[in-house]
């Protein structure tokens, strides 16, 4: 194979997410130098965070440059390699975006051990995401056992993790998901206690009826109207992990419209982003590999297949079309 393809952000979305953002390339396989490492990407991660790194914003991180290779994360396979640590066939996690093939140094690899957790796990509840639920949970939320916790998006690749853990830790978890199919998978396979359908037009009141104590902590990744009727909820001194605003990532911001609750229920609220926490990875990787490899923590995933599908995949999941972990199947 002389040429591989790549997905390069050929524009800044206004307002919503096109597929006219986006060119896919055909390119040239590099050489592969002393020390380098030629990887065959067979998974690529999409996730809401790619949506703010297509603005040129201030922001955790630089922005998305313009006509190069969309940043994301990849499970592959090695396919040459000149640098002594890493070997042909050795399965690895890289960051080289959306792309089928990457070149590295190896610094930024790590060799995955397949025999128990599968390739893709690595993407989802043993990797970022799954280090994001963790992370929000046991450092920001703090959950003692009997308190109630709650997880926007709940059915996604991060809430469906926060639930499972809190629930091993005690916790009364309760979802909010979009759809009935989506709530009866957190309920029935996940084993939350309770999901609110924020799609069936009784949000602030199925969420009072779940959580007749009030909300002790909350992991959120939707933000408005979802976030507002938890702030409505919540015990004083409440704890909430700030993971994600996507209702408002595709277009204007969404406002906060009980902020209030914050002062009279003396709440503690942090934003985070994993990638800061490294010397929590560790800990964090082993909870969750042992949990996935024992058939303790449960994961769904979408798969849209072939790199060219990836815009598509990427639109859809920034309106909640996927259920569970969104991957791409690039071999």
């Amino acid at each position: 194979m002389n040429t591989y393809k790549r997905i390069v952000l050929a524009a800044r979305p206004q307002g919503e997410v096109s597929p006219a953002n986006f060119r896919l390339e055909e390119v040239s396989v590099p050489a592969v130098k002393d020390g380098e490492v030629l990887v065959r990407n067979h998974f690529l991660s999409l996730d809401p965070y790619m949506r703010m790194r297509m603005e040129d914003v201030k922001s955790y991180a630089a922005p998305q440059a313009l006509n190069e290779t969309m940043v994301g994360g990849t499970a592959g396979e090695v396919v040459e390699s000149k640098n002594p640590k890493f070997a042909v066939g050795d399965k690895v996690l890289g960051m080289f975006g959306w792309s089928e093939m990457g070149l590295s140094d190896g610094n930024l690899l790590r060799k995955l051990d397949t025999t128990h957790i599968p390739l893709s796990a690595y993407l989802g509840s043993v990797g970022m995401p799954g280090i994001t639920a963790w992370y929000g949970l046991t450092q920001i939320m703090q959950p003692k056992e009997g308190d109630t916790i709650v997880v926007s998006a709940a059915s996604g690749a991060v809430g469906s993790v926060v639930g499972q853990l809190a629930k091993l830790r005690g916790c009364r978890a309760v979802g909010i998901a979009g759809g009935k199919e989506k709530c009866d998978y957190v309920v029935n396979e996940l084993g939350f206690d309770a999901c609110i359908d924020y799609k069936a037009g009784n949000l602030e009141k199925d969420l009072a009826a779940a959580t007749p104590n009030g909300i002790d902590a909350v992991f959120e990744n939707v933000g408005g109207k979802v976030f507002d009727a938890c702030l409505a909820r919540m015990n004083p001194f409440g704890r909430i992990a700030l993971c994600g605003l996507i209702a408002g990532y595709d277009g204007e911001p969404m406002p906060i419209n009980n902020v209030r609750m914050l002062l009279t229920m003396r709440l503690t609220m942090r934003g985070f982003i994993v990638s800061e926490h490294m010397e929590l990875w560790p800990q964090a990787l082993k909870e969750l590999g042992t949990l996935v490899a024992t058939g303790k923590l449960k994961f769904r995933e979408s798969v849209a297949q072939g790199l060219a599908n990836a815009p598509e995949a990427f639109i859809g999941m920034l309106h909640g079309r996927n259920f569970g972990k969104q991957l791409v199947k690039l071999i």
